[in-house]
C-alpha cells in the first residue's frame, strides 16, 4: 500500500512542484506584507496626540480635506481608528482603490498610502503567476495552473503523510529529526520528511481553503459543507453584467444624491456610535452606513453594520456580525484561515514557516529524485536517503 502511494507522492510531485513551490514562497513573503508597509511608513499611520484636544468631526475633516485637494474629489468613506494615536483614513468616489492618511486632530493630509512593486508581483505570482485575468473572478491560464496545481498538492501531501508513518519507535524519531552530521544526502531527506511533517496541517489548510478561490464548483461545496449555502458572492445577472439599463438610471440617481452628502449627518452617526461602543477598533463612516469593528484585539474582521439617516444621523438600524447568516461570514473564515490571521501574530509565524517549508519540499524532493537517477544509471548502490520513497516504503 505504501508502494502505491509513494508513486502517487512522485509522479504527481515532478510537474507540479516548481509551481508549489513558487505558490508557497510568494505566499510567505505576503504573510506580513501589511506589517511591514506599516513599519516602512509609520508617518502615514501614526500621529502625535495633542494635550487636551480630541479629533476632529467627519464633516471638519471633510473640510480640511477640500482645502488641501480641491474639489475634484468626493469623500467616499472615513475610518476612525479606536487607537488614539492612528490616524485617519480616507476614500474617494473617483479614486475607490487609494487611501488617504488624515491627521484626526489638526485635518492635515499625510499623504497617500503606499503599496510596494514587489508585493503586487508577490501576489500576481501567487495568485496567476503573473497572468492576471481581464477583470476580477474571470479565467485565466495562471489562475487555473494555480488552482489544479494546488488541488494536486492536496493528495501530494496526503499520501506523503501516509507514507510517512513509520513501523517502529526508532523510525518515528529519525523522522522528526534533522540530522547535521551524517552527510548531506541525509540531512536533505530529513529535511524533505521532518519539515513535511511540522508543516503537514498548515499546508493542508491553507491549500484547502484557497481552492474556495480557484474554482467556483470547489467554493459551492465548501459553503454547502458549512452549512452557508451557495457563495455569498453570487451577483445577479443585471449587476454583474453592467449593462442594464434600469441598473444605469438607478446609478445615476445614486450619483446625483451622493453630490449631496451631508457630512454633519456623519457627525451626529459617528458621535452616537462612540457612545454604544466605548471600546473599538475602527468605525468606518460611508453614506448612511458605519462598519464597527467592535474588538480592538481582533484578529479576524467581525463587523457590526450600523444604518443611519443620511439627513440627520441618527441610527436606524445595527445589525450584529454575531447575527449575519453563515453564507456572510464563510468568506471571512476561509481568508483568515488561509492566510493565518485567524490567531493573530502567532498563527501569521506559524503559517509563515509553513510556507517557506512547503517551498523548498519541492526543491528537495526533486534533488533527492535525481540523485537517485544518477546513482541508477551509474550502478551504484542507491542510499535509502537519496529518495523520499525510498524509507518510507520500509
Amino acid at each position: 500500500m505504501k508502494r502505491f502511494f509513494a508513486k502517487i507522492h512522485l509522479w504527481l510531485s515532478i510537474p507540479v512542484g516548481l509551481f508549489l513551490a513558487i505558490i508557497c514562497l510568494t505566499g510567505a513573503s505576503l504573510v506580513f506584507e501589511q506589517e511591514i508597509t506599516r513599519a516602512l511608513n509609520g508617518d502615514l499611520y501614526q500621529v502625535e496626540v495633542p494635550r487636551d484636544q480630541s479629533r476632529l468631526t467627519p464633516s471638519q475633516l471633510e473640510a480640511c480635506i477640500r482645502k488641501q485637494t480641491g474639489d475634484s474629489l468626493t469623500l467616499a468613506s472615513l475610518q476612525y481608528a479606536g487607537n488614539p494615536e492612528e490616524a485617519c483614513l480616507a476614500t474617494f468616489r473617483q479614486l475607490p482603490r487609494k487611501t488617504l492618511s488624515i491627521d484626526p486632530y489638526t485635518g492635515e493630509v499625510k499623504g497617500w498610502l503606499k503599496s510596494y512593486s514587489f508585493f503586487q508581483t508577490m501576489r500576481k505570482l501567487h495568485r496567476w503567476l503573473l497572468d492576471a485575468p481581464a477583470q476580477k473572478g474571470a479565467s485565466s491560464t495562471g489562475k487555473l495552473i494555480v488552482g489544479v496545481s494546488t488541488l494536486l498538492m492536496v493528495f501530494i501531501l496526503i499520501s506523503g503523510m501516509v507514507i510517512w508513518v513509520p513501523r517502529t519507535r526508532k523510525a518515528l524519531k529519525n523522522r522528526l529529526n534533522v540530522s547535521v552530521r551524517k552527510g548531506w544526502r541525509r540531512f536533505w531527506y530529513d529535511t524533505h520528511v521532518a519539515l513535511g511533517f511540522y508543516s503537514f496541517l498548515f499546508l493542508l489548510v491553507m491549500a484547502l481553503t484557497s481552492l474556495t478561490w480557484s474554482f467556483r464548483w470547489y467554493r459551492t461545496a465548501a459553503y454547502s459543507l458549512f452549512g452557508g449555502g451557495q457563495s455569498a458572492q453570487a451577483a445577479s445577472p443585471a449587476s454583474a453584467s453592467g449593462h442594464d439599463s434600469s441598473g444605469k438610471k438607478n446609478q445615476e440617481g445614486k450619483e446625483r444624491k451622493r453630490k449631496q452628502t451631508n457630512y454633519i449627518a456623519w457627525d451626529q452617526a459617528w458621535q452616537e456610535l462612540q457612545i454604544s461602543y466605548p471600546e473599538y477598533k475602527s468605525i468606518t463612516l460611508s453614506n448612511g452606513t458605519a462598519q464597527i469593528a467592535p474588538d480592538p484585539s481582533a484578529s479576524m474582521r467581525r463587523n457590526d453594520t450600523a444604518g443611519f439617516d443620511p439627513n440627520s444621523g441618527e441610527i436606524i438600524q445595527v445589525t450584529h456580525y454575531k447575527d449575519l447568516p453563515r453564507a456572510n461570514k464563510l468568506k471571512g473564515w476561509f481568508y483568515a484561515f488561509h492566510t493565518g490571521s485567524w490567531g493573530g501574530t502567532i498563527t501569521k509565524v506559524l503559517y509563515f514557516l509553513a510556507a517557506l517549508i512547503g517551498g523548498t519540499l519541492p526543491l528537495t524532493g526533486y534533488w533527492l529524485w535525481l540523485k537517485k537517477k544518477s546513482s541508477c544509471r551509474s550502478g551504484k548502490r542507491i542510499p535509502a536517503t537519496d529518495c523520499p520513497s525510498a524509507l518510507k516504503i520500509r
